[in-house]
């Protein structure tokens, strides 16, 4: 959403942090709707829509468009999945994996499509919903592979000299157990809104220079612009990699999870 400029003083406003909380639009069952759920019910809708249209009548010699989605499911079951688990686990996980990043990607994308302007993950509840995930599934796999054993070797590492537990334990309960959903709750949260106060930031300075001052700053209008477009292919890369990133590590823990030494 562009920032409001003061028609009055030529007072130039800048993003804030409000541009998160948006008023509520209506209620359903006495649940609060804002604008931020419509883009996410949006982007949803745009997940189910594109899976299925492209695996519905899905031919040996794809069109174009079965061609792209297989194509995306492919990138996740060859370069994360089962590059990283396995074949067996691979395909055992494949389904979390896949849902975790087409999700974070199309709400991610969100953030650059004119009129939406805003990520579906750029407030908390999205990228916490998904670390949660991403926490029961690896320590879920943990277990499963090695239901006695799981939380005694993530705490307790082999070869380490016992007096040394008393500072590595600690330090493994932490960083296994509780940085890991914080750290992938925080990087996708972090730079969604970030990347949205920066073009908000881009596009309002255009709109100040150009049609509240005018006169010679419209010159500095067209560098803020294109500073615009330039940061909104950059958010582009931004939303892909942070899909892939968020993806792979829950891919990660998940192999760490069901190692041998599990």
């Amino acid at each position: 959403m562009i920032a409001k400029t003061a028609e009055d003083g030529g007072e130039f406003h800048g993003p804030s942090i409000s541009e998160f909380f948006p008023d509520v639009l209506f209620t359903i069952a006495g649940i609060p709707v804002t604008r931020i759920h419509l883009i996410q019910f949006l982007a949803t809708a745009a997940i189910v829509l594109i899976f299925t249209l492209g695996t519905r009548r899905m031919k040996i010699v794809p069109g174009r468009f079965q061609s792209l989605v297989e194509m995306g499911l492919d990138f996740v079951r060859v370069n994360i999945a089962e590059d990283l688990l396995g074949k067996k686990d691979g395909q055992r996980f494949l389904p979390i994996l896949t849902t975790l990043f087409f999700m974070i990607l199309f709400f991610n994308l969100t953030g650059i499509i004119p009129g939406l302007n805003i990520a579906g993950t750029a407030i908390i509840a999205v990228p916490l919903v998904l670390a949660v995930v991403s926490y029961v599934t690896f320590i879920y796999a943990g277990i499963k592979k090695s239901p006695k054993n799981f939380f005694k070797n993530s705490l307790f590492p082999s070869g380490v000299p016992w007096p040394i537990y008393i500072i590595v334990t600690p330090i493994e309960l932490i960083s296994t157990f509780i940085i890991r959903p914080v750290t992938l709750t925080l990087r996708l949260l972090m730079n969604m809104m970030v990347g949205h106060l920066l073009l908000v930031l881009f596009f309002s300075a255009t709109q100040f220079f150009l049609f509240t001052l005018g006169g010679w700053w419209s010159a500095l209008a067209a560098g803020s612009l294109a500073f615009g477009f330039v940061f909104t292919l950059f958010e582009l890369l931004v939303a892909v990699l942070q899909a892939y990133v968020f993806t792979i590590l829950t891919a990660v823990y998940i192999q760490l999870a069901v190692a041998e030494e599990h």
